[in-house]
């Protein structure tokens, strides 16, 4: 008849562990090679702020309309401040495939005047972990609009009986191509910090005019510069110590 392992080499049994004990150990270590196997690891989604400075070559290349007269006193440059958000799925460990979006302001004098700019798209990225932080790197792809409106501090009429203010308010679609570095921080189970820095690329059409012009994606659009984001993911997070 046949024996058990246990009985015929009972020195293979460490000592104070039973074969119950053995068993569950055993059971335990192929449910975490299942999960570490699987191909979907996790799901979260969450906001996050952002501050950034953004640039161009001149004051006119913030409008690029014809029909405006010569910009003066007006800065080309300045910080930009927003909000944003996404979503993402975690993958066999290593991969975070989503969608996000984000709103961003930059004032440009005190009249008035500012760009804001919308945008969303898909992202992916690839991320590595040491301990409870992940290391990732990646981008967006998607598209968005600048919505740009110009308002003169003084007026250029010489009499207050037909006052004509040139003020300019446009907007222009755009791909966007959004590359990105960042790491996330894990707080709790289902919490954690993530900060991330980007560089926005836009890219549309010569004129900011609602018009029949066709976008061309080859035009690199102003202005541009990175963000630093600083936000919370909630959700089933991939962690792998969680597993324990």
């Amino acid at each position: 008849m046949a024996q058990n392992v246990y009985d015929v080499y009972p020195e293979r049994v460490e000592s104070g562990q039973t074969k119950e004990q053995e068993g569950e150990k055993s059971r335990k270590q192929d449910g975490k090679k299942a999960k570490e196997n699987k191909f979907l690891t996790g799901f979260t989604g969450g906001m996050k702020v952002h501050i950034g400075y953004a640039f161009a070559q001149s004051p006119d290349e913030l409008f690029r309309n014809g029909n405006l007269q010569a910009i003066s006193n007006l800065s080309q440059d300045g910080v930009t401040l927003g909000l944003g958000g996404e979503i993402r799925c975690h993958l066999i460990n290593h991969v975070h495939l989503g969608a996000g979006g984000a709103m961003s302001i930059m004032p440009l004098a005190k009249s008035g005047s500012s760009i804001r700019t919308g945008w969303g798209g898909v992202l992916c990225d690839f991320y590595g972990q040491v301990g409870k932080v992940k290391l990732m790197a990646g981008g967006m792809v998607g598209g968005g609009a600048n919505k740009r409106l110009f308002v003169p501090e003084e007026s250029d009429a010489t009499t207050s009986i037909d006052p004509t203010y040139n003020a300019s308010y446009t907007s222009t679609p755009f791909f966007l191509l959004d590359p990105y570095v960042g790491l996330e921080c894990r707080l709790t189970k289902r919490m954690s910090l993530v900060i991330q820095v980007d560089y926005m690329l836009p890219f549309g059409s010569n004129s900011t005019g609602i018009n029949t012009e066709t976008v061309r994606w080859s035009n690199f659009l102003s202005p541009s510069g990175p963000r630093l984001y600083v936000g919370l993911l909630f959700g089933k997070h991939d962690f792998r110590q969680d597993r324990r």
